[in-house]
């Protein structure tokens, strides 16, 4: 049932909002640094960390400085990144092998990551368009997406991902049935700690440019991804798919984009009640830098505030490239 209010002046809502230590005792948001999860870009090399023009502050590092990165990122809080590779283009073909080489770059990542930090948590992407030549996160024969073709692709791509270490794998791929197909196999092969997080709402958005970018697979990309990422008007049509893919076995799921979407991510988490996760995209980073080098926002105020929308919007946690700022942040406020 819904409290009533008095009226004005018996109820004056300005008396909680008068001080700083007010406002923060009734909060009804927190923003800690568990909950995020730092996206970060792996490239092949050594001593490397390449500038991402499209993304200010963001860089594809080379293992070796990936490393270096990953333990001060750990040492100042954040417990789990997710890795995602920009594979040489020599490496990607239409048939995509390369997504399931338990050498590539990614999974070799993984495993110097775990063995010098065990206790961070990785997770990483299960989606064939990083290794694509045709930038689709699924096999292509002449127009169409293949689904069942793809799902034995992304099996194999997930299984040499939890054995190299991931702790998350992150179907992002959105082809139907690839839960089941995963979570099935990885108990087959005895792999039964290993978390889904699954891109269930994942959107055929324009807020992604950056990103593909940043993996290298932009300029490949032929057509579009509307046949298989969801239509940005629905939003029944996502609760289906989530509602599928907890059923399939997904202990968290994704809502992407984000800041666009706080609509959806309450909706998921009111509905089904599971671990409700949102990623804060390369276009959303790249919108809020633009106005911070403009001089529009004031830099921590406007990144603290747009981490604590989601939280407000039911998530319990957030990718976001601005985790090591935020861990900044957070330390310098007493978070």
């Amino acid at each position: 049932m819904t409290a009533s209010v008095t009226n004005f002046p018996a109820y004056r809502g300005r008396r909680l909002r008068r001080t700083s230590w007010i406002r923060s005792l009734v909060a009804e948001t927190h923003v800690t640094i568990n909950d995020l999860i730092w996206p970060v870009f792996v490239r092949e090399g050594i001593n490397i960390a390449e500038p991402i023009p499209e993304l200010p502050g963001v860089y594809r590092y080379s293992s070796d400085k990936l490393l270096e990165e990953v333990k001060k990122a750990y040492d100042s809080g954040i417990q789990c990144i997710a890795v995602f590779p920009c594979t040489p283009n020599n490496l990607k073909n239409e048939t995509c092998e390369e997504a399931w080489n338990p050498k590539n770059l990614v999974n070799r990542a993984t495993k110097s990551i775990k063995r010098a930090i065990p206790q961070i948590g990785v997770m990483l992407d299960v989606a064939l368009d990083p290794y694509n030549s045709l930038g689709h996160d699924g096999i292509v024969k002449g127009d169409e997406i293949l689904n069942d073709e793809t799902l034995e692709a992304l099996r194999k791509q997930a299984l040499v991902q939890a054995e190299s270490g991931a702790d998350i794998l992150g179907p992002s791929d959105m082809m139907d049935g690839r839960i089941k197909v995963i979570r099935d196999s990885l108990e087959a092969k005895k792999l039964k700690n290993t978390l889904i997080l699954s891109y269930s709402a994942k959107f055929s958005s324009n807020f992604y440019g950056p990103f593909r970018t940043a993996i290298g697979s932009l300029g490949n990309l032929r057509g579009d991804k509307k046949t298989y990422q969801l239509d940005y008007c629905n939003s029944q049509a996502a609760l289906r798919d989530v509602a599928l893919d907890i059923k399939e076995g997904a202990d968290m799921v994704m809502v992407k984009p984000g800041m666009p979407y706080l609509d959806l991510c309450r909706l998921i988490k009111d509905k089904f009640k599971v671990p409700t996760f949102a990623y804060q995209v390369s276009g959303e980073y790249a919108m809020i830098m633009a106005g911070i080098e403009k001089g529009f926002f004031d830099k921590d105020l406007i990144i603290l505030e747009s981490i604590a929308c989601f939280k407000r919007a039911g998530c319990d946690g957030i990718l976001t490239y601005f985790a090591p700022e935020l861990g900044r942040i957070l330390k310098s406020s007493g978070n």
